[in-house]
């Protein structure tokens, strides 16, 4: 008799295949099949799946120190991932898909090694401590016509510095639609079990998923060397691996910001539509406002990122020298700005 339940765990710690992955399993499933799938992420900043990056991250200190941002297919809010962390999958067929239940599982869990958590209205759990109610865990979910999963984090010994460096937004003038984080007080648990870790936290889980269930499966580890048969895991895996899926795959917004140079102050808005500029206005007080207006020709329907941005005030450097200056003063000042 085959087994109702089916027990994995990601020895890879990149984001993309460990979302490809989730994505891959939840598609190909067994409606009759509960499923429980673990993993980590290494240093990324994932997002929910209508944010917008810009908005929520301070993507260019991302860049400069090597952080990997993820779209997942699932709603809710930004969450650093580094491997102080463990995630969480639950996946189920209808009408069995039910989140109360994973939560319990996760929560059982816990306390079989000393956590004493609950869970709160935000999709969150926590813990009290004398100051109130410290988060130490965020979920999000996903629904189709005949099955569900559940998805979270668990804070075990993640860097909260490197969560507040990444989350916190620089300060741009961003009118974006789409969903907004909201930021809570958070805490590892090792504060409450100094010597808790990932190995710990599977363990624990898999056997409270195990006893609810009835079922004792061996847990079968995945990684980019030892795949299981996933029907359409590489175009996936790939899709999650993109930049029009990471960034581009955002709900249109306008960025509008100003800087002053000793040749004139510059204003420039812009309209981004999946990751791409479609419209340009930009102001000046120059004497010589052409080269401006050269580069508010230049910049429509380039990708919002400062790479693109500056190769396209190169090429105009090149094309019209005598502007050199001014162009590069503008390139600086935007590379600064976009990531």
């Amino acid at each position: 008799m085959s087994s109702k339940i089916k027990v994995l765990i990601s020895d890879s710690t990149n984001p993309w295949f460990n979302l490809a992955v989730e994505d891959a399993i939840f598609r190909t499933m067994s409606t009759q099949q509960r499923v429980l799938f673990l993993w980590r992420n290494d240093n990324t900043v994932v997002i929910g799946r209508a944010q917008n990056p810009w908005k929520e991250c301070n993507t260019l200190k991302m860049e400069q120190d090597g952080i990997t941002l993820a779209r997942r297919q699932s709603g809710g809010g930004a969450v650093f991932h580094d491997l102080g962390n463990t995630n969480f999958t639950f996946m189920a067929g209808k009408p069995d898909y039910n989140k109360t239940i994973s939560t319990d599982i996760v929560l059982t869990a816990l306390k079989k090694i000393g956590i004493e958590g609950k869970a709160t209205g935000r999709n969150d759990l926590v813990v009290e401590d004398v100051e109130g109610e410290r988060k130490f865990s965020g979920s999000a979910y996903r629904e189709t016509m005949d099955r569900g999963f559940h998805h979270g984090t668990l804070l075990l010994s993640a860097d909260l510095t490197q969560l507040a460096n990444y989350l916190n937004p620089d300060k741009k003038k961003l009118a974006a639609k789409g969903i907004t984080s909201v930021r809570s007080r958070v805490t590892n648990l090792n504060q409450i079990v100094n010597n808790i870790d990932h190995d710990m936290v599977c363990n624990a889980i898999i056997e409270t998923f195990c006893d609810y269930y009835g079922e004792h499966v061996e847990a079968e580890h995945i990684s980019p060397q030892a795949l299981p048969e996933l029907a359409g895991f590489n175009e996936t895996f790939a899709k999650f691996s993109r930049w029009d899926w990471n960034f581009g795959n955002t709900p249109q917004f306008t960025h509008s910001l100003d800087e002053r140079f000793i040749w004139g102050g510059v204003e420039l808005h812009l309209e981004v539509n999946k990751g791409n500029i479609t419209e340009v206005k930009l102001f000046t007080d120059s004497l010589d406002p052409a080269p401006l207006e050269l580069l508010e020709l230049q910049l429509v329907n380039l990708p919002y990122n400062s790479s693109a941005i500056s190769a396209a005030i190169d090429n105009l450097a090149i094309e019209y020298p005598h502007y050199n200056d001014i162009l590069m003063d503008i390139s600086h000042w935007l590379q600064n700005t976009i990531n």
